[in-house]
């Protein structure tokens, strides 16, 4: 693409907002917590939480938000995406009063539930990791509600299949046949190696089965073999893997390789055309920054949207006109960034030519100060 390589230019006219903030507590993470549109048109986005009263830097490590007691909310928007209703807020998972229920006494599965047409909108479907993400004994949990998100079963695990550890990260999709998937990452008991695949929905509703690996059998899915460092901060390739649906019948699939998840990570497309059963490598998004939310816009571009964690950090943006196989100029959302903690943001289109992207940030401004400012759920609205 002839543009590829300009400059990254600024987005004139764009807004921004706030989804939620709370000046005691840490938010973050809307990549993998899930957004969704039901038939009404109303948004729903979730996102973690945790207290934090941003005087102590062990407060807000991402071990520490992520592992001790950390919920799942959502929060909704009735006028797509200008407001966000502080008296929608509703938890979604609760790390230690679900994960015990899980392990305990909760339901196997959703045998008896009744069957579950995937086509329809008000079907909305949630997955996360217990106890965390991408540990070697994380579990994939499931919930779905079929009423726009107002209300949700219990959550389930999916089923192993003889894997070592599945993480789930809020990415469905439905092929145009009606079958749903999730796509979640497989990690290896000593937790090093990371590998995307996707899981299909059994036809009676009851549960998700593996269909297929993402990555190639020969890549093992980690960056470098460096054990130095903490498992969360050294190099993995192929985890976060998101989909969409192209009118060809092809699905794009984002995926997030890092040698440095506070600064050097990049987003990477991969490619089936048989419905998820086989894949391949498509393009290289950017130099920098991720996970990459993928948005097919109605005029057929397509918007990848990402944090940036290298300074000026930010949340920026790629278009491809080709459908994935090559990727213009970076676009900057913004560049007002406290630190590199900000970012996994979901991006839609609310109306022809105009996005939305929602995200959690810190900004450099902030009169709150801990490595950046007060982490929260921001959005940007905006035409290119």
């Amino acid at each position: 693409m002839a543009n590829s390589f300009l400059p990254p230019a600024r987005i004139e006219g764009i807004a921004h907002g706030i989804v939620h903030r709370d000046e005691q507590a840490f938010c973050g993470w809307p990549f993998v917590n899930g957004f969704w549109e039901t038939a009404a048109g109303d948004y729903l986005v979730a996102f973690q939480k945790k207290p934090a009263d941003y005087t102590d830097p062990a407060a807000i490590n991402h071990d520490e938000v992520a592992l001790h007691g950390p919920r799942i909310l959502t929060i909704r928007s009735r006028d797509r995406g200008r407001t966000w209703d502080a008296e929608s807020l509703q938890l979604l998972y609760d790390l230690s009063a679900d994960q015990a229920a899980l392990l305990g006494d909760g339901p196997g599965d959703y045998a008896g539930y009744g069957a579950v047409d995937w086509t329809d909108r008000d079907v909305l479907v949630a997955t996360g990791g217990t106890p965390d993400y991408f540990r070697p004994d994380s579990r994939a949990w499931i919930r779905v509600s079929t009423d726009g998100g107002e209300s949700w079963r219990p959550p389930i695990l999916a089923e192993q299949h003889g894997l070592p550890s599945v993480t789930g990260g809020g990415s469905p999709l439905v092929r145009p046949d009606g079958v749903h998937l999730l796509f979640m990452t497989v990690v290896t008991d000593d937790g090093w190696t990371r590998r995307p695949a996707v899981f299909r929905a059994k036809e009676d509703g009851s549960n998700w089965a593996f269909m297929s690996y993402i990555t190639s059998p020969f890549d093992d899915g980690a960056a470098d073999h460096d054990r130095s460092l903490p498992i969360r901060f050294s190099g993995h390739r192929y985890f976060y893997p998101r989909p969409i649906w192209l009118p060809s019948g092809r699905i794009l699939c984002s995926l997030r390789a890092q040698r440095d998840p506070t600064s050097v990570f990049w987003t990477e497309l991969y490619a089936s055309d048989d419905g998820g059963r086989t894949w391949g490598f498509l393009s290289r998004v950017n130099d920098w920054g991720a996970p990459g939310d993928l948005c097919r816009m109605a005029d057929g571009r397509i918007a990848c949207v990402y944090g940036c964690r290298m300074p000026p950090y930010g949340v920026r943006m790629r278009l491809s006109e080709d459908d994935g196989a090559t990727w213009g100029r970076e676009w900057i959302l913004r560049d007002d960034g406290g630190s590199w903690d900000l970012g996994y943001p979901r991006v839609t289109e609310p109306a022809p030519g105009e996005l939305l992207a929602v995200y959690y940030f810190n900004r450099a401004d902030d009169p709150v100060q801990l490595n950046g400012g007060v982490r929260h759920i921001a959005w940007s609205r905006f035409r290119v």
